[in-house]
């Protein structure tokens, strides 16, 4: 156990990092952030922080003997990097589950080698190999970037009429993954927390919606079946368990009309989709985290309230004014500075009495 009072390092700068050392500070701890970006959005919550490239070894060895231990909020951290900091301090979740999350190809490997569903997919290296993957899983697809990119970034629409060429071009990356389409009816994501014992703790399945492939708005609970719920739950408790994940882990999720789930991506810390948690559950998931990487015992996911989390992007933020003043909406601003178009700024959580 890493008791109250220790530092624990973040990776990265954003909004997920600045609400995990809040939550955090609540618990006793002081967290060290870890970025390149000077005015990054945890760094604003904490005096602790250390601003230099991933790369930087000299830089890294002075983090790792500031920190009891190591986290990241989000998983495009160098694997490199994590595996640095593991030879002289824990880091939670490891560096395996960084590499198997921020490669899309070795991800949906990963999940179909421990018998988790998918859309199919195809290793897609050159215009030739793109005619092929259409070929082989049909005209409607998603063509996305391995590595990288994110909110619809480095991701080009499939269908009968696309100039193929045009496509790889615009998807811009020299090894691509192509996705067939799912006709779903929603999309929804399941949080788990994970303990080093191996116990778990997890959150009620939750519906996404997305505007421009950005996150718009996240419904707790989510409006599926109970049955399919409960099937959700127990794939996200399956992937945590293989990979043998301590800390969190965020399952984003297609539902189809005769209730399959198929996963579609992973990722192994806080999530967007989650946000909802701070205001409406007895643990949040950024508490969650902390407890976990820490070895502390988990605390209860119970929603005590459902939830509609609303994403506040670019110019949105402008609403704060209003909504301050609506009685059961929760805001939370990031502190970023520049309302840039598609740039999360904020979001707010609107509570109401559970329905079950």
């Amino acid at each position: 156990m890493i008791a109250p009072g220790a530092t624990i390092g973040i990776l990265g700068g954003g909004q997920l990092g600045r609400m995990t050392a809040l939550a955090a500070a609540s618990l006793g701890y002081k967290t060290h952030v870890y970025c390149p970006e000077r005015d990054s959005p945890a760094k604003l919550v904490t005096p602790y922080q250390t601003t230099a490239g991933y790369d930087d070894r000299a830089a890294l060895a002075r983090f790792a003997a500031a920190v009891d231990v190591v986290t990241f909020e989000f998983e495009n951290v160098p694997a490199d990097c994590a595996e640095i900091l593991a030879e002289s301090k824990p880091v939670r979740p490891g560096p395996n589950a960084l590499r198997i999350a921020q490669d899309r190809l070795r991800e949906k490997d990963f999940l179909r080698s421990i018998d988790v569903a998918t859309a199919q997919y195809r290793e897609v290296t050159g215009v030739a190999a793109l005619q092929r993957a259409v070929r082989d899983i049909g005209p409607h697809g998603v063509l996305k970037t391995v590595r990288g990119g994110y909110d619809g970034k480095g991701q080009v629409a499939i269908r009968p009429d696309a100039d193929l060429a045009q496509a790889w071009a615009r998807m811009g990356a020299e090894t691509g993954i192509l996705e067939s389409f799912v006709d779903f009816i929603c999309e929804i994501s399941v949080i788990v927390a994970r303990g080093a014992g191996g116990g778990a703790a997890t959150y009620v399945p939750v519906e996404n919606h997305h505007a421009h492939h950005i996150l718009d708005t996240t419904i707790a609970p989510a409006r599926i079946a109970p049955a399919v719920a409960m099937r959700a739950e127990a794939i996200a408790r399956h992937i945590a368990d293989k990979l043998d994940l301590v800390g969190l882990l965020a399952v984003e999720m297609f539902v189809t009309a005769e209730g399959e789930v198929l996963v579609n991506e992973i990722a192994p810390r806080p999530h967007n989709s989650g946000h909802w948690t701070i205001d409406a559950c007895i643990t949040s998931q950024f508490e969650q985290l902390v407890r976990a990487i820490c070895g502390l015992p988990l605390g209860s996911p119970e929603r005590h309230s459902d939830a509609v989390m609303k994403n506040l992007i670019g110019d949105d933020v402008g609403k704060w004014r209003d909504i301050v003043g609506e009685p059961a909406a929760k805001l939370h601003l990031y502190g970023k500075a520049n309302a840039m178009p598609g740039r999360k700024m904020g979001h707010v959580t609107r509570l109401m009495p559970r329905r079950d």
